[in-house]
């Protein structure tokens, strides 16, 4: 848009720099659109945008940025794609037991190490995801004050009388003589629009009528639900107002809920599996559950909930047995059953220390595998933790890590410190499976230390297994009230703009002359119809083809 020199229109009236229609009678105030027959741009009746300033100053370039639609397109384009690669493989969030440095890569191979490397692995709680969701909502806000303010001013300021370039520049037109009395003329057609639900305002010879003016609202109401969606999904990410965890209970025992003070136990868990009668031909023989069950108890802390060397004091708040699509729920938060694991794995062993030269033993002590102590002492040797592999592996560089954090190879690293060794100690790796002993060639690890001392559990009576595990997905969504709000407000608005439309009709008398222009912001075809209805109805019969100007057929 230019900036026009003349700030007055051709009736004398004054109007701001830059609009291209007077805001008083509608003549064009643009040179090239006055010399124009092209029917006249009314999204905002001619009042100008802030983005359309010729010389924006830095804040303006800014502002100027986010009112573009082209941007906000691009924006939302972006952010579609972000996500449709977030869906490609599975989110950490989802994990249970697996270390995501490791599972990408020996999943999915390179693609995938640069999968997780690149931090799509974990897209939507990424800093550049949640900044692209907040220059969406910052283009929403921009663009919809950049466009509602000057059409509040088009609909608040509406001058009943308009120009005669301004009526005949509409798509609707219609121009002939009247008989009998002007005022009379005026109150028929009044009448007539009238019980054609218009809203009808006459000043001398001209008249203004419209209806539906609330539709132009529309988008603007869509855009204040969207704003709304979009904060609510951004609060998600703010601690506290959204939860979704995993976590895994073995039965009879009793975990603390990540991120809040409750704590949930798992009393038992029930597994039924179909018979082969209920099985079909191919899958007959095989274990398929027909349901399996999670009786568990929710309990909320009361006192010593943050010392690690005092057990919380628990106080049940409900239970429930929770089956797949049957959660556990208590004020907001909801316990799923997600999954189970009934195979056999490692709780705890009770190995001792076997002095080789001397042939005495030490122990045993309890080696828990999920949470073993940092300390043993066996006789006059003490045995000091610093490492612990649930799930022991070596990457690529040739270092330990774990695969994940379920014991299916475990390994522990002590220093063993005592007579005969060094006052710093010497260290000791410990496998507690027998299998894994050979296959990662413990002895070898722990080199000279292997000739003289070594830790083993003596019989099976030693070796505790864990009861079968219940997987449970544990939600808590504070945001989600406020996202169905914003999704019925912006439904609304999308309903509200798309079935009904803002309709205006303006006529002005000139010496028993009459010029009248209809303008709807859809469906022309419609408002010209109702115009020539509205004009049999006082004795002028016009098809309603022949009140397009003929600039514009829709």
């Amino acid at each position: 848009m230019s900036a026009f020199e003349n700030t007055k229109c051709a009736c004398g009236h004054q109007n701001p720099t830059g609009t291209v229609l007077c805001e008083n009678c509608g003549y064009p105030m643009d040179p090239e659109e006055e010399s124009s027959e092209a029917p006249l741009e009314m999204r905002y009746d001619g009042i100008a945008r802030r983005s359309q300033k010729v010389n924006p100053s830095p804040i303006d370039r800014v502002w100027n940025f986010f009112s573009s639609v082209k941007i906000a397109v691009r924006l939302i384009i972006i952010t579609l794609i972000a996500a449709m690669i977030g869906t490609v493989f599975t989110q950490e969030n989802a994990f249970i037991s697996f270390d995501p440095s490791t599972y990408y890569e020996d999943r999915y191979g390179w693609i995938g190490k640069w999968y997780y490397k690149l931090g799509f692995s974990n897209t939507y709680e990424s800093w550049w995801f949640i900044g692209l969701l907040v220059m969406i909502a910052t283009s929403l806000v921009i663009c919809s004050l950049d466009r509602v303010l000057p059409l509040y001013r088009a609909l608040n300021k509406q001058q009943i009388r308009k120009h005669e370039q301004f009526l005949t520049r509409q798509k609707t037109v219609y121009a002939g003589e009247i008989e009998g009395a002007e005022e009379a003329w005026i109150d028929n057609m009044a009448k007539q629009l009238k019980r054609r639900h218009y809203k009808v305002h006459v000043e001398g010879s001209a008249l203004l009528a419209e209806k539906y003016r609330f539709t132009r609202w529309g988008p603007y109401i869509n855009h204040i639900g969207l704003i709304i969606f979009l904060l609510a999904v951004l609060l998600r990410t703010l601690p506290g107002w959204s939860i979704d965890n995993y976590v895994t209970v073995s039965e009879g025992q009793t975990v603390k809920v990540p991120e809040t003070s409750y704590y949930i136990k798992n009393e038992k868990f029930t597994i039924n599996y179909y018979t082969d009668a209920e099985l079909p031909k191919e899958l007959k023989g095989t274990e398929r559950a027909k349901l399996y069950e999670t009786r568990a108890v929710l309990y909320t802390c009361s006192a010593d909930c943050d010392d690690p060397s005092k057990t919380p004091k628990l106080t049940e708040v409900t239970r429930h047995n929770i089956i797949v699509n049957d959660p556990l729920s208590y004020k907001g938060i909801k316990a799923y059953q997600f999954g189970y694991d009934d195979t056999a794995k490692l709780k705890a062993v009770n190995p001792v220390l076997i002095d080789k030269k001397t042939g005495k033993t030490y122990g045993p002590f309890e080696l828990d595998m999920r949470n073993p102590k940092l300390n043993y002492t066996l006789g006059p040797y003490t045995l000091d933790l610093r490492q612990s592999y649930m799930d022991f592996a070596l990457n690529s560089e040739g270092q330990p890590t774990t695969k994940s954090r379920e014991p299916n190879a475990p390994a522990f690293v002590f220093v063993l410190k005592g007579p005969g060794l060094p006052d710093n100690g010497e260290p000791y790796m410990y496998f507690p499976k027998q299998n894994d002993k050979q296959r990662f060639s413990q002895d070898v690890i722990n080199a000279n230390i292997a000739d003289r001392f070594e830790l083993k559990v003596p019989s099976m009576t030693g070796v505790e297994f864990a009861p079968v595990e219940t997987s449970l997905n544990i939600r808590y969504d504070r945001a989600m009230p406020y996202i169905w709000v914003g999704a019925g407000i912006s439904l609304f608005g999308l309903l509200l703009g798309s079935y009904f439309h803002h309709r205006r009709i303006w006529l002005r008398l000139d010496d028993r002359r009459v010029t009248l222009g209809a303008h709807t912001n859809k469906n022309n075809y419609g408002m010209r119809a109702e115009v020539a209805s509205a004009l049999s109805g006082i004795g002028i019969v016009v098809e309603p083809k022949s009140l397009d100007n003929g600039r514009n057929k829709s």
